[in-house]
């Protein structure tokens, strides 16, 4: 089958569409991708009416049934995206022109790299993208980007000619530590020395509880609710996710949640979740009712560290940004971003600023790297 004769059309959301179908392009590395993670976000309504994240699922269908698939938005807003392109919207719309509405292909609120482009076949993935184009020029649209692209897929944009930009997270490394002491030995001593303290400090007249599955209770749900409302207060304003996604996630996916509490006297103090995947553990929401020195560092890294050593997982992505993040073990890696802007005016200085901006991340990367607490070779 020729891309000329592939028919894509856009779904009414991705609760929509068959979860064993999605699952089975999707794949079961990456949890975020999943028809729970992305279903739960729609029905409980994280996204939809209100919220500027409108579901516009591109499908493919196949004789098989579904071939490929984007999951895809409709933004009236760049919130809760963590690739930054609000300056653009200035310029754009400074220069006259409409920023907003803007095609979204991504997770929503979650900086997570993944795929992007589900698809049994190369045809269906370029016809998938080329889809992605066309709803941007024959709907008025200014852009289409997709954000924390897999470096594996990253080629499958380049070759439609889309912008390429980079930017950067901290990851932890397993280098097969047989347990965290281990990991601390790969460490310069100063650093190993300062993580000790740190732990120390944290844990005094603290407990710490890792939940699993069906271990999470409702009432859990409930305190660990009051920890992420704090955050989402602070942070954006307002909390992203409502209450009902974290009971809808833990129904359709809750043995690939892990739920780490920090209790003092037998009361949750903290909180942070994490999301289990096929060789990483994904750090994602934390908040804390009381303020105790390096507490967030201890929940939401040290104690990741451990699961990950535990469960003989690869990676802990611990989420975006956060350079102290460098200190306690984790390291600069580059995160990619796709983007089609309809404008070739636009288009053209967007490229400019973004050639740049990947030669200063690359520079930037390499540094941190230099400056890693691990102990120098040789």
């Amino acid at each position: 089958m020729s891309d000329a004769d592939i028919i894509a059309r856009i779904a009414p959301g991705i609760a929509s569409i068959d979860a064993r179908a999605w699952d089975r392009l999707a794949g079961a590395a990456n949890p975020f991708v999943s028809h729970a993670f992305l279903s739960a976000l729609e029905d409980s309504g994280s996204v939809g009416r209100g919220t500027g994240w409108q579901p516009l699922p591109i499908v493919i269908d196949g004789p098989g049934g579904l071939a490929g698939a984007l999951p895809a938005y409709g933004k009236s807003h760049s919130q809760g995206e963590y690739v930054f392109d609000q300056g653009w919207a200035q310029a754009y719309e400074g220069a006259g022109g409409h920023y907003y509405p803007k095609l979204q292909i991504a997770v929503p609120f979650s900086p997570v790299p993944g795929p992007r482009v589900l698809a049994q076949d190369p045809a269906s993935a370029h016809a998938l993208i080329a889809a992605a184009e066309a709803l941007v020029r024959q709907n008025g649209l200014s852009s289409a980007h997709a954000t924390f692209v897999s470096p594996e897929q990253l080629g499958l944009f380049e070759d439609a000619g889309w912008l390429i930009r980079s930017d950067s997270q901290y990851h932890w490394a397993n280098r097969d530590y047989r347990d965290f002491d281990d990991f601390l030995g790969a460490l310069a001593s100063r650093k190993r020395k300062a993580i000790r303290k740190e732990r120390a400090a944290a844990l005094a007249g603290i407990e710490i509880v890792q939940l699993q599955g069906r271990a999470i209770t409702e009432a859990d749900w409930d305190a660990f609710w009051v920890f992420y409302q704090d955050t989402g207060a602070r942070k954006w304003g307002r909390p992203y996710l409502t209450r009902d996604f974290f009971s809808l996630l833990a129904e359709r996916m809750g043995d690939r949640l892990l739920l780490m509490f920090a209790r003092r006297g037998g009361r949750a103090i903290a909180g942070a979740l994490n999301l289990i995947g096929a060789d990483t553990l994904y750090g994602r929401y934390w908040g804390c009712t009381e303020e105790v020195p390096f507490l967030h560092f201890e929940l939401c890294y040290y104690q990741a560290i451990e699961a990950a050593i535990a469960r003989k997982l690869a990676r802990v992505e611990a989420g975006a940004q956060g350079d102290h993040k460098l200190a306690r073990g984790y390291e600069p890696v580059a995160t990619w971003s796709a983007h089609y802007i309809a404008d070739k005016g636009f288009r053209g200085a967007v490229s400019d600023f973004l050639r740049r901006e990947r030669e200063a991340v690359a520079h930037d990367i390499a540094a941190l790297t230099e400056m890693g607490p691990f102990k120098r070779s040789g």
